[in-house]
């Protein structure tokens, strides 16, 4: 058989025959990992040029590799020419394509090689450029954030637990909450990059190779900071993914938060928020609808994510090392995972900017005289009573309003003393929402001049990344 027969799918000189037509089609990755193409052609270019340093082939060999692999990545990326199924994956379709380009260099290209370090470079590269594109939109949403949390620190509205009325705070503290989630989300990107930093490239199929090749080289021409230490774990690692699917699927849960308030804010009932027109539905029956399918959307994307986290885990918890084909169906949900979370944070920032809120609605709510009754009994901690005094003491204030059918700020002195002698009216300015919220100017609070505060740290912080917000 001649050595210059046509490169397949990986079968080689081993099989006499083709492999099954419905075999070949499960078998078969092109499909998604087309999106590798650029990390492929970037991973066997610095191959290339390595193996010429140390010899192992000509320096033009090289040369004519790293051109020839611009032109196929060229044809590809425009379409000129269609990616071969029959080829099963991205990186038998680049080499055959860049063998019949530049002849018998080609053939050189995949020495000290297997697809199996190769793929996992060329997932690495795709993983740390997928966590520096995430951090980039999520600091494009903390920066609409820190905008309107500027905006409204003063805003004040009812701050919920259980979805009860619980304090007073401002507009400004609540939107700010989401700029510490995604604070907290983009860390975790980028930690999971991090622990992707070392190159597979050189662990060869499980027990790399014992050709004088330089792994250090090739892991800082593509940005590594480092080779791997283990060949076996290289080519069979797929922590990242996970970790970075996992990073994605927290960070929609956290969006579907923010999607579910504004769902629910934007309804009749609470009336706190308009969204924009351009965020916004309408319905085919009724014409007066305006439906916030955004927000819905954000809230329900994040099922998916999900099910690609358990998707990685389930695939990896029981594999044998090192490469096994099953690794091949980790790279689907990682994609959607990724994917998913772009396309939710590229509506974020015009979304945030759209917000009209009815602040007069939320002043309103507010002004509840209930939700000052945690700043009723720590007035009465600064006249010297025990907090579990006063607590005891303000839930009876409640009962006796309760009972009287009146707001606490309604009652009486007689009231007041009949519940506890020593309280006079005077204690009643605590109840008093802007000043209550005024108060809570520690580190975290909701006061206004906390709010601008934590606006200010972070506009600082996103400053420096070089976001002008």
């Amino acid at each position: 058989m001649s050595s210059k027969k046509p490169i397949g799918g990986g079968r080689g000189a081993r099989f006499a025959g083709e492999m099954d037509t419905a075999a070949s089609a499960l078998n078969a990755s092109i499909a998604f990992d087309r999106r590798l193409l650029a990390d492929d052609v970037r991973g066997s270019q610095a191959h290339a040029r390595m193996l010429a340093a140390v010899g192992l082939i000509a320096a033009a060999d090289a040369d004519a590799i790293v051109a020839g692999l611009d032109q196929v990545a060229g044809e590809f990326a425009r379409g000129e020419r269609a990616l071969d199924a029959a080829l099963e994956d991205i990186h038998m379709n680049v080499e055959s394509r860049l063998t019949a380009l530049i002849g018998e260099p080609g053939r050189r290209l995949h020495t000290a090689r297997s697809r199996n370090d190769q793929v996992a470079t060329d997932l690495r590269l795709y993983a740390r450029a997928a966590a520096a594109e995430l951090a980039s939109q999520i600091d494009q949403a903390r920066v609409a954030l820190c905008r309107q949390a500027r905006k409204h620190a003063e805003t004040l509205l009812p701050g919920y637990t259980h979805l009860q009325r619980a304090q007073a705070v401002t507009l400004g503290h609540h939107l700010m909450a989401y700029a510490e989630m995604l604070a907290r989300d983009r860390g975790r990107l980028l930690d999971a990059a991090r622990r992707a930093g070392q190159s597979p490239l050189g662990s060869g199929a499980l027990a790399a190779t014992s050709l004088s090749i330089d792994r250090a080289a090739t892991a800082q021409a593509l940005g590594f900071d480092g080779p791997t230490h283990n060949s076996l774990d290289a080519v069979s690692d797929r922590d990242f993914a996970a970790e970075i699917a996992f990073a994605c699927a927290l960070l929609g849960v956290h969006l579907s938060r923010l999607g579910e308030e504004l769902v629910l804010w934007s309804t009749t009932e609470f009336g706190f928020v308009q969204l924009g027109e351009g965020y916004c539905s309408g319905s085919s029956l009724m014409p007066q609808k305006r439906n916030p399918d955004i927000a819905e959307l954000l809230r329900a994307k994040p099922a998916r994510v999900i099910g690609d986290v358990v998707t990685l885990l389930t695939i990896s918890k029981g594999l044998t090392l090192a490469y096994n084909k099953d690794l091949q169906e980790t790279q689907e949900p990682f994609y959607d995972a990724v994917e998913t979370a772009r396309v939710s944070l590229a509506v974020l920032p015009g979304l945030i900017a759209s917000l009209e809120f009815n602040t007069e609605r939320m002043h309103a709510a507010a002004q509840d005289p209930a939700l000052g009754a945690t700043d009723l009994a720590e007035e009465l901690v600064r006249a010297g009573m025990p907090f579990r005094e006063g607590h005891e003491i303000v839930g009876r204030l409640v009962r006796r309003a309760e009972e009287k059918n009146v707001s606490l700020r309604d009652l009486t002195a007689d009231d007041l003393k009949l519940v506890d002698a020593r309280l006079t009216p005077a204690v009643l300015k605590a109840l008093d929402p802007a000043r209550a919220v005024a108060a809570r100017t520690v580190v975290g609070g909701p006061a206004p001049e906390a709010v601008r505060r934590e606006v200010a740290r972070l506009a600082a912080e996103l400053e420096q990344l070089g976001f002008a917000v």
